[in-house]
């Protein structure tokens, strides 16, 4: 045991026992046997050549279920693993290790006028966590991560170093992006890069029933949109406010290039403040948002991919949590779902904050695509109490809109808090027994473990 510990040390810049390991929303501890930083592939391999029990991967631990973490684990703490290893501005292509974050990768390449091909809407994730829930942004034409991913290179359970991409290793790439670390460790990725264009903000408000039409004809159809959301307003749901960036030649309102860091917008913060009661809501719908969305607004694309979650603070509390969900559903469910929605967030008295609609298109290949075919996307930011009590309602409506999702032929996100039963995780992820039959193969002792697969996974 004393030689094993001493590998270990040698091998990692930092070793800590005993470690407490919890996520942003606060409310998932997990004590860990061990937390190691590597810095590199071969402290990787090495770590998992020496150490013969549970491993989990983690990284910017913004997931907010236990997706990075075991009880009694060794965790992989990847965030050393950050340098840039090969830059292509005329393939407008980019080699990182996993370990980094967005925010540096869009400072290396700014200067180039480049931007990332797709991200999610905050840049203080790091790429290994990106690509392994396969994330999504409101980039306009696009779907999930994975169709920005060129190749990937992975560390397998027994300490083989394997290269994959979507015709090398086929399978393996559509398991790991996507795969929630059960499969192995993103050490490295190459992502495509986009032309980092001025935008122009614009806004309309609209009602529910109008938005669908009026998004394939004014925004699926626009070849210079860029971004867009719809921002779908509790307690009623009949309205959304349609925000769309459009490439443009016009002067830019903002000079910064990239946004500040650790600095949230005052707005923004209030309207998580006012949104806490069904009378702020109204207010915020009426009064706030027409004041934030009024004033034009040219930045950089690179401007408002850089945006940091400092904004969204506090995201907890001694008792309290602010808590993603996240649902897909095919277009010609949208109306059905957001009724649904709030049927059952008025039932169980959800204290909701926000609606975020998006789109995506098609992933047919990913093992456990939440996106087999083009879909609308509700991120929905909410508050909940921290205590036994608490967390046990939000658990109760949670799986009865994972209920009502899989109703509409739709499925809910994997990188929030576990709370559908494994009967709802495999009709709504039906590829998963093609997964765990890939993880028997490439993990046959199922060293891989987080609380997610816990949950789901039986060897």
């Amino acid at each position: 045991m004393h030689r094993l510990l001493l590998c270990l040390c040698l091998i990692c810049s930092n070793v800590t026992a005993q470690q407490v390991v919890n996520d942003v929303s606060g409310l998932n501890p997990v004590v860990m046997a061990r937390v190691v930083a590597p810095r590199s592939e071969q402290a990787v391999v090495d770590a998992l050549r020496s150490y013969p029990g549970a491993v989990s991967i983690g990284g910017g631990r913004y997931s907010m279920g236990g997706q990075t973490a075991a009880d009694g684990a060794l965790q992989l703490d990847m965030r050393s693993l950050d340098k840039v290893l090969e830059f292509s501005p005329e393939r407008r292509e980019i080699r990182v290790q996993s370990g980094i974050t967005w925010r540096a990768i869009l400072e290396y390449i700014d200067p180039y006028d480049l931007s990332p091909q797709i991200m999610q809407s905050y840049a203080n994730f790091t790429v290994g966590g990106s690509l392994s829930v396969n994330v999504h942004g409101r980039y306009v034409g696009e779907g999930p991560i994975v169709g920005s991913v060129k190749a990937i290179r992975v560390v397998l359970a027994d300490g083989r170093v394997v290269d994959a991409s979507p015709t090398d290793n086929a399978a393996l790439f559509h398991g790991v992006i996507g795969g929630y670390g059960g499969l192995g460790v993103i050490v490295e990725a190459t992502l495509g890069l986009a032309e980092n264009t001025r935008i122009a903000r614009e806004s309309q408000v609209m009602a529910l029933q109008d938005y669908r039409p009026w998004f394939y004809r004014e925004v699926a159809s626009q070849a210079d949109l860029v971004m867009h959301n719809g921002i779908l307003y509790p307690d009623d749901f009949s309205t959304v406010r349609a925000v769309s960036y459009r490439r443009t030649e016009a002067a830019l309102t903002e000079p910064d290039r990239l946004s500040p860091l650790q600095q949230g917008s005052h707005l923004q913060r209030m309207g998580i403040r006012l949104s806490g009661s069904s009378s702020g809501i109204k207010l915020r719908e009426a009064a706030l948002d027409p004041l934030l969305f009024r004033s034009p607004k040219v930045q950089w694309r690179n401007h408002e991919a850089s945006l940091d979650v400092s904004e969204l603070e506090p995201i907890s509390g001694a008792d309290f949590s602010y808590v993603l969900q996240e649902y897909f559903v095919p277009p010609a469910q949208l109306e059905r779902f957001v009724g649904e929605l709030a049927r059952l967030t008025h039932q169980h008295q959800a204290t909701l904050i926000n609606v975020s609609i998006r789109h995506a298109k098609a992933d047919p290949h990913t093992l456990l695509s939440w996106a087999p075919e083009e879909v609308f996307a509700l991120v929905l930011y909410y508050r909940q109490g921290s205590s036994p009590l608490e967390r046990e309602r939000a658990a109760v409506w949670t799986r009865d809109l994972i209920a009502a999702v899989l109703r509409c032929g739709g499925r809910h996100y994997l990188p929030y808090q576990i709370h559908a039963s494994r009967e709802q995780f495999l009709q709504g992820y039906p590829r998963a027994a093609e997964y765990f039959a890939l993880k028997r193969q490439v993990d046959p002792s199922n060293r891989f473990r987080n609380r997610l697969w816990d949950a789901y996974y039986q060897p």
